[in-house]
């Protein structure tokens, strides 16, 4: 077990004192020593033996004034010597009515315990706090290490809370081995960023020491101590910046209150903001202001010392009391009086604040309903917030939440509240969970956990620029996401649901102060997902206001390249306000994903509506641009229009086949990987919707479609026998789909012949003339648009279909293409040659005489040119097709056309590549040489001459090459 000391004088108290400070222990620890472990414990086992006295004031108080005479007499005769002095002053003092002591109520009891108020101090080992926070830095996230940091700021919380002065100490002590940190030099030097964990460590760093700053009984000296080891920190060069960038555009706003639309500052000008900058700008604030003190000890306002003026900013109409102060400066001050144990007056001018808010929204929304036509028509906003109040550093309606959160939840679990609110900042003991009375500054029916609600509503619909910074960007998403998580965990009431009308019409109607009003900038935080937590929220009770926020919050004008004309139902203007800039979303993915999730959310809510199906899908066609989220929404819409568990949902199904139209248009010429996954998924739409839309895709091909999967993938799955299934088509049907897919085969063949002549040839079979179509396509396609690969390709389809003279006549322009030289012995159309020439052998004498010449031109390779040649002598041409002629047909003479010329090319083939492998033959393919030599005699002695012209061919090689002394040898071993 592990007890903090505090130092205190009441009952065992003491004897724990005088037991410890008689023992050898160290008492730097903050933890007590195993000697005052173990007297704590005897205490607690044995009450008995331990007496316990009350307080000497509870004893005093029970002695008449007889005993309390004899009680003072004799205490000075005990101690005459040590206290005369001391009594008879006492009793000056006591006597005299100006005296200091009788301004004061009461009397010290220094046996009844430190008061919670008074200051206090816990032994602190700052060695083994540096030692612990160097640990954990140096383990970089790894082992808890994250976790353990958050305990030790959790535990400066604590000590702040209890008025402990080491508090402060032991922040700085942190801080120092926060600074020498070696990864930050290690990070600024490679140019990259700390992790997001590390980074949130830090922005507690800052947040603590403005809590610190704003002690409100912090002494002057201490003060200056802070600010000279904050501006020591702040100095340093590798010191973590505010929003995680090494620049920033924003000037000392922590004491701001008027903010002007923002300019395009030189980068070079731009102030250096730490993590330390907002403490060190906290340290010009004070607490003597006459009506913030007033603010947070005071109940009600009957000691005011100004005469109550309905006018006046100090109060609203009702006389509450306002503070008009930049709101995270006011908030950072809840913060702080929290953190230093002041619960009450945290509450109190939380809610001055939240009623400062409530006041300045609806003079906003007045404002604007005032001059809206005036605005509306010059399209012109200004930027009233630079940095907001929901992602911002001092997290300012994260703490208001919070603070009327937690005294709400104390309330409700107290069903007659008790009225506490007596005292000042310095008053003596408190409540430990004041509560407070809900009357008092609240309207009629209203609770502090509906102003919280209301909080959280107005930060998160307010217009804000997106802040420059990945982790700024990120920490707006963070900080939405948790305190609209914060908002799912309470049940919604009728008063609630009263609050959620309230501020969604507010927020509609705000114009420029608001992220949902008619007025927006280009920059500002997009409202996706806060209008999706509206839409749920609302929809069970309010259908229409519910659609009018999501609908309003679909825009994302940051990708806008002009300014949209209207917005659905009313006009609304995209100004951007600094359009010389060009922002850095770096969150955009996550942005168009919430922007994606709201779309789906009303989508699947509006199902059976058509009138707000229709006007989603205006909406979405026109706010969203990202194809692969409109795909998604295309696929949400289909999903929910065919459920199994009932009839289509026509009007959806008509929106899920609009969005796929758009997909196919988007993204028709730009790259996507899962465009073939898009095409085939809009085919299987269309065919839910029906013949009169397969047909219309069909007909409007081109603007959706490239040639390739108009005719690969949509024409071939619109004519399957599953398509006509699945649509129980008639004959009259069946024809008039068949007709639309071969002009839109014939079509594609035209446009893109190389990649679209087989699919069109496949498709326009049953049909004569579509079919002779595609193939004149092909044949005028054949000189320039085709390579031989796709005509031999298709001369193969036409002789597999029973055309073979039409896959001669393709074969021979395609050999036209073809070029092979010498070394291309494994060349893929290898076996398309072969194949032509075998066809060509098949139809006759005429039409193989009419191959031969094109395939010497063609082919250089001499294996293979040897290959046609021994085929074309084993069989006579056009036996294969012309049986009756068998026995009378004869072989054709090598010594004469054709095959004499193809003889002549094949030998010369052989000497010509024999003459370039010996160039640059190496000895290792010497027996490799020999063996292709042997293959070239074979050709040679086919000539009638043959033998005379290898035995030249032969000596020619031994007199050119005879510096190849031991491949000549092999070469005369072999033929002499």
């Amino acid at each position: 077990m592990q007890f903090k000391m505090k130092a205190s004088n009441s009952g065992v108290s003491v004897l724990l004192q005088a037991f410890t400070s008689a023992a050898p222990c160290s008492n730097k620890d903050i933890f007590y020593c195993a000697h005052v472990v173990a007297l704590s414990l005897y205490r607690v086992r044995k009450p008995e033996q331990v007496k316990l006295r009350l307080p000497i004031s509870e004893t005093l108080f029970q002695m008449n004034r007889d005993q309390l005479q004899k009680f003072v007499q004799y205490l000075i005769t005990v101690h005459h010597t040590e206290v005369l002095p001391t009594a008879q002053k006492l009793a000056d003092e006591i006597l005299s009515q100006n005296s200091e002591i009788n301004q004061v109520h009461g009397a010290p009891d220094p046996t009844a315990g430190a008061s919670v108020d008074d200051e206090n101090c816990w032994h602190l080992d700052e060695e083994q706090v540096q030692e612990q926070v160097k640990l954990f830095l140096s383990q970089g996230g790894y082992h808890g290490s994250g976790k353990q940091l958050n305990l030790l700021f959790s535990k400066v919380r604590e000590m702040l809370k209890m008025r402990d002065s080491n508090g402060a100490r032991m922040l700085a002590l942190i801080t120092e081995q926060f600074m020498g940190d070696p990864r930050l030099v290690l990070w600024r030097q490679q140019g990259t960023t700390m992790t997001d964990k590390y980074r949130q460590l830090w922005d507690e760093l800052g947040a603590l020491w403005m809590c610190i700053v704003l002690n409100p009984h912090s002494k002057p000296e201490q003060k200056s101590l802070w600010l000279h080891q904050l501006h020591r920190w702040n100095s340093v060069d590798v010191c973590p910046l505010e929003d995680g960038n090494h620049v920033s555009e924003l000037t000392n706003l922590t004491n701001a209150l008027q903010q002007n639309p923002p300019g395009n500052p030189d980068p070079l000008t731009r102030p250096h903001r730490t993590v330390f900058t907002r403490a060190i700008e906290a340290c010009d604030l004070h607490w003597q202001d006459p009506h913030l003190q007033h603010i947070i000890t005071e109940d009600h306002y009957t000691n005011y010392g100004y005469n109550y003026n309905p006018d006046s900013s100090l109060f609203d109409r009702r006389g509450w009391p306002l503070w008009h102060e930049h709101v995270p400066t006011a908030c950072a001050r809840v913060d702080a009086l929290r953190s230093h144990g002041y619960p009450k007056e945290a509450l109190r001018l939380a809610v001055a604040i939240v009623n400062t808010m409530r006041r300045q929204q609806q003079k906003q929304l007045e404002f604007f309903q005032a001059h809206k036509k005036e605005l509306l028509h010059k399209g012109i906003t200004s930027v009233t917030n630079l940095e907001g109040w929901v992602g911002h550093p001092l997290d300012p309606i994260g703490t208001l939440f919070s603070t009327l959160m937690e005294m709400g939840r104390a309330t409700e679990d107290r069903p007659t509240p008790l009225l506490d609110f007596s005292g000042s900042l310095s008053s003596g003991r408190r409540m430990e969970h004041p509560v407070f009375p809900v009357q008092c500054y609240l309207e009629a029916g209203e609770s502090l956990v509906s102003l919280a609600v209301e909080t959280a509503l107005i930060g998160l619909g307010q217009q804000r620029v997106m802040p420059d910074g990945l982790y700024a960007q990120e920490k707006v998403c963070r900080n939405e996401e948790q305190l609209l998580a914060k908002l799912q965990e309470i049940s919604l009431d009728e008063k609630l649901v009263k609050i959620f009308q309230k501020q969604g019409s507010i927020l509609l109607e705000a114009g420029p102060y608001s992220g949902l009003g008619e007025l927006l900038f280009r920059e500002s935080v997009p409202m996706h997902t806060f209008a999706k937590h509206l839409f749920t929220s609302l929809l069970p009770h309010d259908a229409d206001l519910a659609y009018k926020i999501a609908l309003r919050a679909m825009r994302l004008p940051v990708l806008e390249s002009t300014a949209p004309s209207g917005d659905l139902s009313q006009p609304h203007h995209i100004v951007s306000v600094v359009p010389n800039r060009l922002p850095r979303w770096f969150t955009l993915s996550h942005i168009e994903t919430q922007q994606c999730e709201l779309a789906s959310t009303m989508l699947t809510a509006a199902k059976g509506d058509a009138r707000k199906l229709e006007t989603m899908l205006e909406s979405i066609q026109k706010n969203i641009h990202s194809a692969s989220h409109i795909f998604k929404l295309a696929q949400d819409a289909f999903k929910i229009a065919t459920l199994m568990d009932s009839l289509p949902d026509i009007t959806l199904l008509k929106v899920s086949l609009e969005l796929g139209l758009q997909v196919m248009r988007m993204t028709l010429s730009t790259l996507n990987w899962r465009r073939r996954e898009m095409v085939r998924w809009l085919v299987t739409c269309a065919t839910e919707a029906g013949v009169f839309a397969l047909d219309s895709i069909m007909q409007n091909w081109f603007t959706l479609f490239t040639p390739t999967e108009a005719t690969s993938i949509v024409a071939s799955t619109v004519m399957s026998n599953s398509t006509i299934v699945r649509l129980h088509l008639d004959c009259h049907q069946q024809d008039k789909l068949a007709k639309s897919a071969r002009t839109l085969a014939l079509q594609c063949a035209v446009k893109d012949p190389q990649n679209c002549a087989l699919s069109a040839l496949t498709l326009c079979e049953k049909d004569h003339i579509a079919f002779e179509t595609a193939y004149q396509i092909v044949l005028d396609a054949s000189a320039t648009g085709m390579n031989y690969t796709q005509l031999f390709t298709i001369a193969r389809y036409m002789e597999h279909r029973g055309y073979p003279m039409r896959a001669y006549k393709l074969a021979t322009l395609a050999m036209t293409h073809l070029n092979l030289t010498y070394n291309q012995d494994t060349h893929p159309a290898i076996n398309d040659v072969l194949w032509a020439c075998a066809l060509s052998h098949s139809l006759g004498k005429n039409e193989l005489a009419s191959v031969i010449p094109l395939v010497v031109k063609s082919v250089k390779c001499a294996t293979v040119l040897s290959d046609i040649l021994r085929r074309c002598t084993l069989t006579t041409p056009g036996l294969v097709t012309l049986h009756s002629r068998r026995n009378s047909a004869k072989l054709m003479p090598l010594d004469k056309a054709p095959l004499r010329q193809l003889l002549d090319a094949t030998i010369g083939a052989y000497i010509n590549t024999t003459h370039s492998r010996l160039t640059h033959i190496s000895p290792r393919h010497y027996s490799e040489f020999i063996e292709f030599l042997s293959k070239a005699r074979e050709t040679f002695l086919m000539a009638p001459d043959g033998h005379i012209q290898f035995t030249q061919f032969i000596d020619n090689l031994k007199q050119i090459y005879k510096g190849k002394k031991k491949l000549m040898t092999l070469v005369r071993e072999r033929f002499g």
